[in-house]
C-alpha cells in the first residue's frame, strides 16, 4: 500500500501563512471568513495562522466590518509598520517618486526637476527620505525606470555613455537597500502585460515614442529584455532612406520635419500633434511620416518576432498619429497584417510598471523574511524592524 505524501508540520503552517499573507496583500483587510473564501483554508487553520502573525507583528486588527450580514466581524490587515519599497520614474525631463505599501498603495509621492547627471542619485534619496517621513517602516527595495539601454547587472547606458554601475551602486549606498534599475518602456510593458491591454495578449510588443521610440517585448508573459539589455532599441533599425545609425524617430528628426514642412522646429512633439487634430495639413504631413516610419518599425519587428499586437504608448497612442499609423498600416496591408491598440495607461504606463514591480519585489522581500525559520515568526518571535 502507498503511503500517503506528508511534509513537516512548519511546512505546511508556512505555506498556509504565506497564503493568508497574499491574500490580504492583494485584498487588502479581510475577516476570518473572507480568508477561508480566499485561501480554501479552514477556520481552524486561519485561525491559527493569524494567531502566529499577530503575535509576530506581521497583521494587526483593522476594525469591525459591520456591512455584512450575522454577527459582526474583525477584519484583519497587514501591519502598517511592514516596510514600504521606492518606485521611480526618472524621465527626460524630471523624477517622479511613489513611496508603496506591501498592498502596492502609494503611501506618499513627490515630483522634481530633472537635475544633473552626476546628482541624480543624491536627488533621488533626498526625495525618497522627504516621502518617507509620511510613510511608516523601513525602505526596503526600490525600482528605478530610466530611459535607455539598462543591462542586466544595472549598467545604464544612456547618452552620456555606459556607467558601469556607478549610478545604481550610488544609490544603494545612499538608501541602504537593493536597488532595481530597469528600462522605462520594459516597465510600461510590464503594466500592460498585468492590468492594461496586454493582459488578454498572448504576445505583444509595447511602442513608445518620447523623445524618442523604444519597444518592450512580452512573449508568454514574460518580458524578453535581450542578453545585454538592447533589445527594444528600434529606432536604430536600418530603414531607407535613412542612414543606418540614425535614428529613425527622435527630437532632431521632429526639428527637421517641421523645418521641412514649414512649422516651428522649436515646438515639441506634442504641439504639432494638437496642431494636426485641429486640421493643421503641414503638422499632418509630419505626422503621416512619423507614422510610416514607426509602421515600418512594427513590419521589421513582426518578420522576426511576429507579436498578436503592438500597443502604441506614449505620444504614439494620441489619436492624430494612432489614425495616422492605422492608414500607414493600411496601405502595406496586403504584404503584412499588423494590428495596433493604443496605451490603456498613456504616459503613467512606466510609474505602473514601476510601481507593480516594486510592491512584487516589497512583498517577497517581507514574506519570505517573515516567514523564514530566522526570523522566528513561526515561534511567535518575529517583530519588524521600525
Amino acid at each position: 500500500m502507498t503511503k500517503p505524501l506528508a511534509g513537516p508540520q512548519t511546512l505546511l503552517r508556512t505555506l498556509n501563512s504565506r497564503a493568508i499573507l497574499e491574500a490580504l496583500a492583494q485584498r487588502g483587510p479581510l475577516t476570518r471568513a473572507e480568508l477561508m473564501g480566499e485561501t480554501g483554508l479552514s477556520r481552524t487553520a486561519v485561525t491559527q495562522v493569524l494567531r502566529m502573525l499577530e503575535a509576530g507583528d506581521a497583521v494587526a486588527s483593522a476594525g469591525v466590518d459591520r456591512d455584512t450580514r450575522g454577527p459582526a466581524a474583525t477584519r484583519v490587515s497587514l501591519h502598517p509598520r511592514l516596510g514600504f519599497a521606492a518606485a521611480v520614474h526618472v524621465d527626460h525631463y524630471a523624477m517622479h517618486v511613489s513611496l508603496i505599501d506591501p498592498t502596492g498603495t502609494v503611501r506618499a509621492a513627490q515630483d522634481a526637476p530633472l537635475g544633473r547627471v552626476e546628482e541624480r542619485a543624491v536627488d533621488i534619496a533626498r526625495m525618497i527620505a522627504d516621502c518617507a517621513q509620511t510613510a511608516p517602516g523601513r525602505l526596503r527595495h526600490a525600482v528605478v525606470a530610466m530611459p535607455g539601454i539598462v543591462r542586466p547587472d544595472g549598467e545604464i547606458r544612456d547618452d552620456q555613455g555606459p556607467d558601469g554601475g556607478a549610478f545604481r551602486a550610488a544609490l544603494e549606498g545612499l538608501l541602504g537597500c537593493q536597488v532595481q534599475v530597469e528600462n522605462d518602456v520594459n516597465l510600461a510593458a510590464l503594466a500592460e502585460a498585468e492590468s492594461g491591454v496586454g493582459h488578454d495578449l498572448e504576445s505583444f510588443t509595447l511602442l513608445m515614442i518620447d523623445q524618442g521610440l523604444g519597444a518592450g517585448t512580452v512573449l508568454g508573459g514574460l518580458l524578453r529584455r535581450g542578453f545585454a539589455g538592447v533589445s527594444g532599441e528600434v529606432q536604430y533599425l536600418p530603414q531607407s532612406p535613412v542612414p543606418i545609425g540614425v535614428p529613425l524617430i527622435n527630437e532632431t528628426v521632429v526639428e527637421d520635419l517641421a523645418r521641412s514642412n514649414g512649422r516651428d522646429p522649436a515646438d515639441p512633439l506634442a504641439v504639432h500633434l494638437d496642431a494636426c487634430a485641429a486640421g493643421d495639413d503641414a503638422a499632418q504631413t509630419m505626422i503621416d511620416e512619423l507614422a510610416r516610419r514607426l509602421v515600418l518599425v512594427a513590419g521589421s519587428v513582426t518578420l522576426v518576432v511576429d507579436p498578436e499586437a503592438f500597443v502604441l504608448g506614449g505620444h504614439a497612442a494620441h489619436p492624430c498619429f494612432f489614425a495616422a499609423i492605422l492608414r500607414a498600416a493600411e496601405a502595406i496591408s496586403h504584404l503584412l497584417t499588423l494590428r495596433f491598440v493604443p496605451s490603456a495607461f498613456g504616459r503613467e504606463a512606466t510609474m505602473i510598471g514601476a510601481i507593480g514591480e516594486a510592491t512584487l519585489a516589497l512583498r517577497e522581500r517581507e514574506f519570505t523574511g517573515i516567514l523564514s525559520g530566522q526570523s522566528g515568526i513561526l515561534s511567535g518571535k518575529y517583530r519588524v524592524t521600525r
